[in-house]
C-alpha cells in the first residue's frame, strides 16, 4: 500500500497554484473548475489543492533545503524555521543511514504549514542530536 493524494486547502486556487508550482518548479498536471480542483504529480503521489479540504501539514524532500528556502524567502514566502538537524539517521528505518535529517518549514500562501527535508550525508556523527 502506498499514500495516492494528499488534499490540501486553499481560499484562493490561482495564488496557491501559483506558490507550488514555484515550490516544485513546475506546474499542475489537471484542474478542473468548476469544481476548484487543481492537482500536482509529485512522481505518483498527487497533491490536491482544493477550498473544501482541510489543512495538512506534508513534508517534501528536497536535495538542498538551503537553496528551496532561499529560492521561496526570495519569492516573498515566509519562512517559519530555517533549516536545521532533527536527527542522524544510525538505520534505514526512517531515512539512508549515514544521513542527517535536516528540515524547514515554511507558510503557503494560504496559511498552510509545509516541512522541507534533506538527507544530507553526516560528517562522522552518529546518534541523534
Amino acid at each position: 500500500m502506498r499514500a495516492v493524494q494528499i488534499a490540501q486547502h486553499a481560499d484562493d486556487l490561482p495564488r496557491a497554484t501559483a506558490f507550488y508550482a514555484e515550490l516544485f518548479g513546475r506546474g499542475p498536471v489537471a484542474s478542473f473548475d468548476p469544481p476548484g480542483l487543481v492537482f500536482f504529480d509529485l512522481d505518483g503521489q498527487r497533491l490536491l489543492l482544493e477550498e473544501g479540504a482541510p489543512s495538512a501539514l506534508h513534508y517534501y524532500l528536497v536535495e538542498d533545503v538551503d537553496a528551496v528556502i532561499a529560492r521561496m524567502r526570495a519569492a516573498g514566502t515566509a519562512v517559519e524555521s530555517e533549516p536545521h538537524v532533527i536527527f542522524t539517521h544510525r538505520d534505514d528505518q526512517l531515512g539512508p543511514a549515514g544521513t542527517e535529517e535536516v528540515q524547514a518549514f515554511l507558510r503557503d500562501t494560504e496559511g498552510n504549514l509545509v516541512g522541507l527535508v534533506e538527507h544530507r550525508p553526516t560528517a562522522g556523527r552518529s546518534g541523534p542530536t
